[in-house]
């Protein structure tokens, strides 16, 4: 089991940090006082593997006592599993204003003279739980791409490629583009397999289909100038951080062409280390 305690200083971007923890697996339990963390770990311990990566958000709000959260933290440190905490912080310019954007309120206006006192305030209660903590993020200038880059680099296997899903998806001029599409490729300029009599019945995922249309050099050209683009452009998109990419490879009437190459270019992106997708819209549509 791995629990990760997420904490810093308001405004500091942990409610971001939780919500990208979560895209990764992670379940996320925010505003957990430190006296129930032990008896939540222990429950997740024994949830059958349903919660095998848990991410609690522990901040000024619950904090009632540090000594009990660094007693807490021990106590998991020593269990099976893995136990660490993410601290985030920020300038205090910066900090003050994000709250003035959002206009919201710093959970200790109330006992400060004014938004900076309030800040400066908690920055020094939170500083014993800066010291404790196995990784440290200033968030000042860090876009929310760069964020969730740093994210996935520490808690993703797969590190940025991990964060986005290719969907590669075949489909048919004749039935309309598919509105999810994030590129489109036209493939109909391939020699066509509907025209060869023993073939029209079958789909591109049939090898003697499959082997048809890559049987032309056109084919296997235009595939290696594909590759080199998604080399290129994948990890472009992944550093942005885009979640889903969708593909769209279309022919005349998404049986044969657009099929085969869908299914390379799953192959293909799959081994780049990305987690992807195959679908076929309108393989049998029409059939």
């Amino acid at each position: 089991m791995e629990i990760l305690i997420i904490s810093g200083l308001s405004g500091a971007g942990k409610s971001k940090a939780a919500s990208f923890l979560e895209d990764m697996g992670f379940y996320i339990v925010d505003n957990m006082p430190a006296a129930m963390i032990l008896k939540f770990a222990e429950f997740c311990a024994g949830g059958n593997g349903r919660y095998d990566r848990v991410a609690l958000v522990y901040d000024v709000r619950t904090a009632s006592s540090f000594t009990e959260l660094f007693d807490v933290l021990d106590q998991l440190r020593s269990m099976e599993g893995v136990c660490r905490m993410l601290f985030l912080e920020a300038s205090p310019e910066t900090i003050i204003k994000r709250y003035k954007e959002t206009r919201r309120r710093h959970p200790l206006r109330n006992k400060a003279d004014s938004l900076e006192d309030a800040v400066r305030m908690e920055r020094e209660m939170m500083q014993p739980v800066k010291e404790r903590a196995d990784f440290v993020f200033d968030t000042s200038r860090l876009s929310t791409a760069q964020l969730r880059g740093e994210l996935l680099q520490l808690f993703d296997a797969h590190g940025e490629k991990g964060g986005m899903t290719v969907n590669v998806t075949s489909f048919g001029f004749k039935y309309g583009l598919p509105m999810e599409a994030d590129l489109v490729l036209d493939v109909r300029f391939m020699p066509n397999p509907y025209y060869i009599e023993e073939l029209r019945p079958k789909t591109g995922l049939d090898q003697d289909v499959y082997g048809y249309v890559f049987s032309f050099q056109q084919t296997r050209d235009f595939m290696e100038r594909l590759k080199d683009l998604l080399a290129f452009t994948l990890p472009l998109y992944a550093e942005e951080g885009k979640t889903s990419l969708t593909i769209a490879v279309g022919c005349t009437g998404g049986h044969h062409r657009s099929v085969a190459v869908t299914h390379a270019l799953t192959e293909f992106i799959r081994d780049r280390g990305y987690r992807v997708t195959e679908n076929h819209r309108d393989m049998v549509r029409g059939v």
